[in-house]
């Protein structure tokens, strides 16, 4: 997972990881996230500690972490609170990050 930056907070395309480090529930979250990444053996997500960054909580309106914050086309697509499974975040990833899944063959 790549730390966020300024410049990729103003881009147009992420999918953003936001915890707090002593919350058990965002190192679950962050365990089902790791695991996507060593599958697909690249980063796929950045990550930011809320605590951080009180201003883009508030901006964003994030409710609570772990959140999975979508970003697309320069506009927020989706606020996940609800990591569920592994499964769960592979729909948002077909959704949001189709490339993943395309035959390289």
């Amino acid at each position: 997972m790549q730390q966020i930056t300024d410049e990729t907070l103003i881009g147009d395309h992420y999918l953003l990881y936001i915890y707090t480090p002593f919350c058990g529930t965002c190192a679950l979250a962050r365990s089902m996230l790791d695991k996507i990444e060593a599958v697909h053996h690249e980063d796929i997500f950045y990550e930011m500690n809320a605590a951080l960054h009180p201003d883009f909580m508030q901006d964003n309106k994030i409710e609570s972490v772990p959140c999975l914050l979508i970003k697309q086309d320069g506009e927020i697509k989706e606020s996940v609170y609800a990591f569920r499974s592994i499964g769960n975040i592979y729909s948002y990833l077909l959704k949001y990050k189709p490339e993943l899944f395309a035959n390289n063959s």
